[in-house]
């Protein structure tokens, strides 16, 4: 059983308001006798526009369900989601993020991938 950190970024620079920015999805490529879980042990969303912005955080997992609706960020501001929660994440599911504005939101998520 193989443990890696890794850190996941989406640069929301050139993306249109209210379109699904997806961040990250758990390996789904199966090997034979291979999963993959993944622990989302932190998600940072910065506001890069000029004015505040509300974002959306969605995990597609069996059925698409919100995280997170109409988090207000000031401009120049960041807002972390996780603050010691953990979400766990099984292949295929997918974790996204969706701003009312376009290009604003620059998304990091840090993860632990569990192989087995």
């Amino acid at each position: 059983m193989a443990n890696t950190f890794k850190v996941k970024t989406f640069d929301g620079s050139s993306t249109g308001a209210n379109v699904p920015m997806n961040v990250y999805t758990a390996d789904a490529s199966q090997t034979e006798g291979t999963l993959t879980s993944t622990v989302v042990i932190g998600l940072t969303i910065a506001n890069t526009a000029s004015s505040q912005i509300l974002v959306d955080i969605k995990l597609a997992a069996g059925s698409t369900v919100f995280l997170a609706k109409d988090i207000p960020i000031p401009s120049s501001s960041s807002f972390e989601y996780m603050a010691g929660n953990k979400i766990i994440m099984e292949d295929g599911h997918s974790l996204s993020v969706i701003s009312d504005t376009a290009n604003s939101a620059d998304t990091t998520l840090s993860i632990m991938e569990i192989t087995a």
